[in-house]
């Protein structure tokens, strides 16, 4: 018999293996009984300053002896568990007479490739950047002030946006296609616990391995890939795809799956031209803001010794307002990186390693923009609202892909930075101590401005205290929906092209690219044949 449990307790300085007496005494089971188990969630519960503590869900098996559930409803609830079923449709009989091409190599690509090749389809990844090992080298000598490759950079190459921001895996999506996803990135390198912590994270030292594993095993399973291979244009003849043009040559196919990403704005303007049905949609922008790591800890735990056990703390936090500011991508530990897809434009993000090991901690703080703010209907109005404010904050860098910063308390009073100011932060190319309501739109300034005292006083004065603000931060979310039908996942009228994940303007982050991506690949089975037995 199988039994869930939810909210089982654990003092932060307690083993997991502890919780075999936890279960035992909750179910009136002896130790021997409950010696199987697994943990399905967990999370930090910080409410008490004095006493942190592990909040698990876990699923129990028991010997079927004639149990009786007990009588507990509420938050301390025990109910009979049934494993999800993973959906891995039959093959269909429509043949295939090339392979599947998928644009991009993030994740929403990745594990499509993943699943197609594991059932016999032997995808073909076509990437416009290098492969991670070069692209690791590449932006190693941006971040020391070399030249900026519009190809080959934080955002563009194996892995995609996610291979060098940062790496959470958080989801509030469930079910088991996420397990499935967070099993595969298990495979190929990442840590048990990503199935089950509440905000798990891999960390920017190790995805690059991770990506490279899943290249192997996708290589492995009959799929390819091709690098420095861009998308120039779809072949469509009477409704449907015939192959693509690219960088390297045209490649016949029947079959696109577009994984591009929300920074591939050339490709954005080839699909309005192409005719490809896709609209503009609201989007998050706004400043990032950089604090020490030991503010936060010390508002988060109280105590050093939590510190100790548990690590560089993060955050999340909400300013209700007319509209809402919102933290976004908490980096502990972490440090600020640029997020340039285009030349002489200029954009921040945040990443850290797995350790969390820099004095640093970075934030996105953000406000939903509304398509009522572009100023236009066109398709691309979002994408030309982040140019605009993108090349100014070029300029207020010095046109040398500096970040543009300035204090917290100076950007919500509205006072200018003093003349020749220098302000520390963790970007590692350089900073130039500016007025940031210039990078971005009045009306962002206003809600920000409204929003971080808000912050502040949640904090009771600790957020403001020591940071800083750097932007823009542009890139939270796609300012793009490419259209889609809901059953079939293809774009209407268009058969064989199949829009995924965040640039498709479907997905949220890793992990929702990623089963995005995987859905339309099982879409995919269920119509056509493989090309080999799988």
């Amino acid at each position: 018999m199988l039994l869930r449990l939810r909210n089982l307790e654990l003092p932060v300085d307690q083993p997991e293996a502890a919780l075999t007496n936890v279960i035992a005494e909750r179910l009136g089971r002896s130790v021997e009984d409950v010696a199987t188990w697994r943990i399905l969630r967990k999370s930090l519960d910080a409410r008490s300053r004095d006493s942190l503590k592990f909040v698990y869900s876990a699923v129990v098996t028991l010997p079927d002896d004639g149990f009786h559930l007990p009588h507990r409803h509420g938050p301390e609830r025990v109910e009979k568990f049934d494993s999800p079923v993973f959906d891995d449709p039959s093959p269909g009989i429509e043949p295939l007479s090339d392979p599947p091409v998928i644009v991009g190599s993030g994740p929403g690509g990745l594990l499509a490739a993943h699943y197609l090749a594991q059932r016999g389809y032997q995808p073909l990844v076509i990437e416009r950047g290098d492969p991670v090992k070069t692209r690791v080298h590449a932006i190693r000598q941006f971040d020391r002030g070399g030249d900026f490759d519009r190809e080959n950079n934080y955002l563009f190459g194996e892995g995609g946006a996610g291979t060098f921001s940062d790496g959470k895996l958080t989801c509030r999506m469930s079910g088991p296609d996420v397990d499935w996803v967070l099993e595969r990135f298990v495979e190929c390198g990442g840590k048990p616990e990503l199935r089950y912590e509440n905000r798990p994270h891999l960390g920017s030292n190790r995805l690059p391995l991770l990506v490279r594993n899943f290249r192997r095993k996708i290589e492995t399973l009959g799929g390819r890939y091709q690098f420095r291979c861009r998308l120039e244009d779809i072949d469509i003849v009477d409704g449907r795809v015939r192959g693509v043009m690219t960088s390297s040559g045209y490649i016949r196919t029947s079959i696109v799956i577009l994984a591009i990403g929300h920074s591939a704005r050339d490709t954005y303007e080839m699909l309005v031209r192409r005719g490809v049905p896709l609209r503009s949609k609201a989007f998050q922008l706004g400043l990032r803001i950089e604090q020490p790591q030991s503010v936060v800890n010390r508002h988060k735990y109280g105590r050093p010794e939590y510190e100790r056990l548990l690590g560089a703390a993060d955050y999340t936090l909400v300013a209700r307002g007319r509209p809402d500011v919102f933290t976004f991508c908490m980096c502990a530990g972490g440090v600020i990186i640029p997020s340039i897809s285009e030349p002489d434009m200029f954009c921040t993000n945040g990443m850290s390693n797995s350790r969390h090991d820099t004095p640093f901690a970075n934030s996105g703080l953000v406000v939903t923009v509304g398509t009522d703010e572009f100023g236009s209907d066109h398709p691309l109005a979002g994408v030309e609202l982040q140019r605009r404010y993108e090349s100014a904050a070029f300029r207020l860098g010095g046109g040398t892909y500096f970040t543009p910063i300035q204090r917290a308390a100076d950007f919500v009073s509205g006072r200018a930075p003093s003349p020749g100011e220098r302000l520390v932060c963790s970007y590692q190319r350089g900073s130039v101590t500016t007025d940031l309501s210039q990078v971005i739109p009045p009306s962002i300034v206003r809600a920000i401005r409204a929003g971080l005292p808000l912050m502040d006083r949640q904090w009771r004065g600790d957020f403001l205290r020591d940071a800083i603000l750097v932007g823009p931060e542009m890139r939270g979310s796609s300012p793009v929906r490419i259209d889609r039908d809901n059953d079939s996942r293809q774009s209407p009228n268009i058969a064989g092209l199949y829009p995924v994940g965040e640039g498709a303007g479907y997905a949220g982050g890793i992990i929702s690219a990623a089963v995005d991506g995987l859905r339309t690949a099982k879409s995919v089975v269920q119509q056509f044949a493989p090309l080999r037995n799988s």
